[in-house]
């Protein structure tokens, strides 16, 4: 379908239409920021400032040495917002996220009784490091303030600073002393992103730049007010209907039994043979609130289909959970959220 056909009256008055332009400058300097520290992972750092400016959060998925808390730094370090790191550990406490009420005597008035001292997530950006390593009950702890921007202690509640995003890592290779996240709390993530071994020549740059004196310095391209600004901008992006129908038929078909009445096509024979759960509504709002970011930084003020596939893969992977036959055959969620994108039409009329 081609983009004309796809596009919507423009919303946008010319006051945004500028400010959107001037922001989407300040994204792609951004990004060239980060390539001075980053070598390669131009996707990652593209899945994560999208998550940003669609106010989600992200979970970055992969191996020891690969940079990823390097990349959340070196993006925060950018960005001009506030940044706390938070190892996780299997002793961390609930309290040591979210701060705790302590018991104060003021020595000049002779007052006593208790005040909160802000924990680590009262920050922009908070740094999840190895949220696998902590118990359930602590992990549980960063729900309220992923969901509702807000933490409750002990009866009170205490807003968190604007923007607030958490972005996480894991290692996949190691389940010893670990504690997997339960798939209610990998739904709060809107992107899932895998964090591959770099190529040959990436791998030289980065050997090559990590063992000398030389340290690239940073500039400050975006501020807070900029990335709320982007935000505002992000939700006004018009969606067309048939675009908002794709995201939720590609969530739908993640799912091994259709709902009572469903109208849509019959749920693929590989879905029923390999899914034991698929994607909740949560995931078709992700699909369109991040392709609605991804045209944004295209330059573009309306939304297409292939902006909501190039998001897919980050956003589903993490929400179909496989049964023990995709297992025994190896086969992973990337696979079968591919072969649902080639196997979806692309348009509700069923054009390819």
């Amino acid at each position: 379908m081609s983009t004309e056909a796809e596009a919507e009256p423009i919303i946008l008055d010319d006051n945004e239409l500028g400010t959107a332009e001037k922001l989407r400058t300040g994204c792609k300097r951004l990004l060239a920021e980060c390539g001075k520290v980053i070598v390669g992972q131009e996707a990652v750092l593209e899945q994560l400032l999208l998550a940003v400016l669609a106010r989600g959060h992200c979970l970055l998925v992969g191996v020891p040495g690969l940079a990823k808390t390097l990349m959340i730094r070196t993006l925060a370090d950018g960005m001009a917002l506030t940044f706390n790191r938070v190892q996780f550990t299997p002793d961390l406490m609930p309290t040591d996220i979210t701060g705790t009420e302590i018991l104060y005597d003021d020595k000049i008035s002779g007052h006593r009784g208790f005040r909160f001292v802000h924990g680590p997530i009262f920050a922009n950006i908070v740094l999840a490091d190895e949220i696998n390593r902590t118990p359930p009950k602590t992990q549980a702890a960063l729900l309220e303030a992923m969901q509702e921007r807000q933490v409750t202690v002990a009866g009170s509640r205490h807003p968190l600073p604007a923007p607030f995003f958490v972005l996480a890592t894991q290692n996949p290779i190691e389940q010893e002393g670990t504690y997997p996240l339960p798939e209610a709390q990998q739904d709060r993530f809107m992107f899932s992103i895998r964090v591959d071994y770099p190529d040959e020549d990436e791998e030289f740059r980065i050997i090559e730049s990590t063992t000398s004196g030389d340290r690239p310095a940073l500039q400050t391209v975006v501020s807070a007010d900029d990335i709320l600004a982007m935000q505002n901008l992000v939700l006004r992006v018009p969606a067309a209907k048939h675009v908002i129908r794709y995201a939720g038929r590609l969530t739908r078909a993640t799912r091994p039994v259709a709902a009572p009445g469903d109208d849509a096509p019959p749920v693929p024979d590989f879905v029923k043979k390999y899914v034991s759960w698929g994607a909740g509504p949560r995931a078709g709002q992700n699909l369109i609130l991040a392709a609605k970011a991804k045209a944004l930084l295209a330059g573009r003020t309306y939304v297409a289909i292939e902006d909501v596939r190039a998001v897919a893969l980050p956003i589903l992977r993490h929400r179909v959970m496989l049964n023990y036959h995709a297992e025994a055959e190896g086969i992973t969620p990337d696979e079968v959220v591919t072969r649902l994108l080639h196997l979806l039409p692309r348009d509700e009329r069923g054009a390819k």
